[in-house]
């Protein structure tokens, strides 16, 4: 990467944005020690955060000038984080003062910061003559793109002739086939040899949002005057958020993607910046986002929850998360006073929009209480299983048995289909049987129709035997069926049906 692709030096302010949250003033800074960069090949810098002082690897183009574009940025940007961020950064430009964000190290190690700048700027140290070789020329300026420090590999002497251009074009090939590069759409779909099938693309959201459910509006609810606040809008919480709404309940929202907020603040609701601006504005916050790592990026992650919890505040984990992850999340909230719910849900997105899912809670038994009207409204039955991590090992129980089965029922659809009869044949024999339940039977149909939309992401269901398979694994308890169901799921999952409905394992199932 050359010189001029560098837009940012060390000690310019900026403004910086991760991934799901607003861009936030900063300063490019010398990476602290405890602060490892990413390992990918894109040109990233470590800035520290005004407000927070936290520090994270950005990639560059992530990255905006400050002054440049402190107007549009700052525009309906109200909160007080980010006031008290702004002031922070203006009294660092008014000060002109580089060193306000250094460590006494990074202080005492000048010669090395100024060796790292000329190394984010493309240039070559002037300790340091250039080298005659090509191919460690090559290595220094790839070291320096990466904006990750120098290469140990440049202090080395060359040794021997120098490299002919038929070397260093064997030494581009094998750069190349690195294995980030090797993951490139034709060479999986190689290695896969998957079968050419339709995939129908997964429906938007469309949710009514006004209408209350037949079944809500039978309940006989009585809305607490607390304030909630609601983190991730996704296909369940969704339903939940619009339950919420429609039984009156005082409801703000955040969610990754602004997109969807705007349908529900028409309904109603109101939105927060930020996940710390719901803490904040908030009595109980329930959470309900992707996988683990997103619960636990919302609370401890830059603006998270843990900015604003305190003694008055409730928090509930409605993410399917594993006992670990839950305890973890319990124990940061306990430590600044605030109390904390897991609430598991067992159901799809047509239970979320009903109003018809079962809950599964444990932890602070009085914050359970203050939540009684809106798990009425979200759900038939909610159940009290006592200390954190009973809720989460109970789910994944629960999960890894719909697992399986729907495992099973792929496979039996596939067989039945090689064989040469009618899977609608099939389905009417079942209602017959035993087997007769609601889930086997609309799944049986999202087969025969082929459609699969999503009411439960086929990812997440992979997720959620993946973390049974570690609980099964910390207790050594053999677990070979759900194993076996899992591989199926994940195949399912890189044939491109992740986001499409758990019925989609048939594809698996049938290829």
């Amino acid at each position: 990467m050359t010189s001029d692709q560098h837009k940012f030096r060390i000690g310019d302010p900026v403004w910086a944005k991760m991934k799901g949250f607003s861009p936030w003033p900063g300063v490019v800074v010398v990476p602290p020690v405890e602060v490892k960069r990413p390992a990918i090949k894109k040109t990233m810098h470590c800035v520290c955060f005004f407000g927070t002082k936290d520090y994270a690897w950005i990639e560059e183009t992530s990255m905006k000038p400050y002054e440049e574009f402190k107007d549009t940025l700052m525009k309906d940007k109200k909160s007080k984080a980010m006031q008290q961020a702004v002031a922070e950064i203006e009294k660092y430009l008014h000060d002109k003062d580089p060193n306000l964000l250094q460590t006494e190290t990074q202080t005492k190690n000048q010669s090395e910061d100024a060796e790292f700048d000329a190394l984010i700027s493309g240039k070559q140290s002037a300790k340091k003559p250039a080298k005659k070789d090509g191919r460690k020329r090559n290595l220094s300026e790839e070291s320096g793109s990466t904006a990750s420090g120098p290469s140990s590999s440049t202090s080395k002497k060359a040794r021997g002739r120098p490299p002919t251009k038929a070397k260093e074009a064997k030494v581009e090939e094998e750069r190349d086939a690195s294995p980030v590069q090797y993951s490139k759409k034709a060479a999986v779909t190689g290695l896969l040899d998957r079968p050419s099938v339709l995939r129908p693309a997964s429906p938007a959201l469309g949710m009514d949002l006004v209408t209350s459910s037949q079944t809500l509006r039978e309940k006989d609810i009585q809305p607490s005057k607390l304030n909630f606040g609601f983190l991730g809008l996704g296909i369940m919480g969704s339903g939940m958020v619009k339950n919420l709404l429609n039984s009156g309940h005082l409801v703000t929202v955040w969610n990754r993607s602004t997109d969807k907020v705007k349908d529900f603040v028409e309904a109603g609701a109101k939105e927060a910046l930020t996940p710390s601006d719901v803490i904040a504005e908030c009595d109980i916050t329930f959470s309900c986002v992707s996988d683990p790592q997103a619960a636990k990026d919302l609370v401890f992650g830059n603006c998270g929850v843990l900015q604003e919890i305190n003694t008055t505040k409730g928090y509930v984990e409605m993410t399917s998360v594993d006992s670990d992850t839950s305890q973890d999340i319990a124990e940061a909230i306990s430590l600044k006073g605030g109390r904390y719910l897991e609430a598991q849900i067992q159901g799809s997105k047509t239970q979320a929009q009903d109003g018809t899912l079962v809950v599964l809670v444990a932890g602070d038994r009085s914050l359970f209480d203050d939540c009684q009207s809106c798990f009425q409204a979200m759900g038939k039955n909610s159940f009290y299983l006592g200390e954190v991590g009973n809720a989460s090992k109970m789910n994944l129980v629960l999960q890894t048995m719909i697992g399986v089965t729907l495992a099973g029922l792929a496979e039996g659809m596939a067989l039945a289909d090689r064989a040469g009869l009618q899977q609608k044949d099939v389905l009417e024999v079942l209602e017959l049987t035993g087997l007769n339940c609601p889930s086997i039977l609309q799944k049986g149909k999202a087969i025969i129709d082929g459609g699969f939309p999503t009411h439960q992401p086929l990812q997440h269901m992979q997720k959620d035997l993946k973390l049974s398979l570690n609980m099964g694994d910390q207790l050594e308890q053999p677990l070979p069926l759900t194993a076996t169901a899992n591989e199926v799921f994940k195949h399912a999952k890189r044939l491109g049906y992740g986001e499409h409905d758990v019925s989609a394992v048939y594809i698996r199932a049938r290829f």
